[in-house]
């Protein structure tokens, strides 16, 4: 129960970054040409050309959505993240959320004192040509999250 009687102190000293807008919700998908087509011929939305990551394992497509992107995930390999999510989840399924910050270093640095585990430990140059760096699910609530330089 939360109570309505005032404000809430602040315990913490304010962070050297800021968590930004919502970029993006990745879905694994197993047909890229058929989830691409959905959102494109049945909802009527703008969707990207495939772009190849092989950095990352990945074909994507970003379907644009105003005020935000649904990324649609289809494996590069055998080695791919998504090949093995996808074996365990045949139909597909939400994979990571990513939300912009203004400082990925920052994040990095004061994610890691809070004990926040990484999936990398460097950041790497993601499908917008920005820095990017996934937070391990089990600190997270079960969800893949993914920080991304604004």
């Amino acid at each position: 129960m939360f109570s309505g009687s005032g404000p809430v102190a602040q315990k913490t000293p304010p962070s050297l970054w800021k968590l930004g807008r919502l970029n993006h919700v990745a879905i694994a998908v197993p047909d890229l040409e058929k989830a691409t087509a959905l959102y494109r011929d049945v909802l009527g939305a703008h969707v990207s050309e495939v772009t190849p990551l092989p950095e990352h394992g990945v074909y994507t497509v970003f379907v644009e959505l105003g005020n935000t992107k649904l990324e649609l995930l289809h494996p590069l390999g055998e080695k791919s993240p998504i090949a093995g999510f996808l074996q365990k989840n045949k139909s597909g399924g939400m994979h990571h959320i990513c939300l912009e910050v203004d400082s990925i270093a920052e994040a990095i640095g004061e994610l890691k004192e809070k004990k926040i585990r990484l999936l990398t430990e460097e950041p790497r140059i993601g499908a917008h040509g920005k820095p990017v760096v996934f937070l391990h699910p089990k600190d997270c609530d079960g969800v893949l999250v993914e920080l991304e330089q604004s």
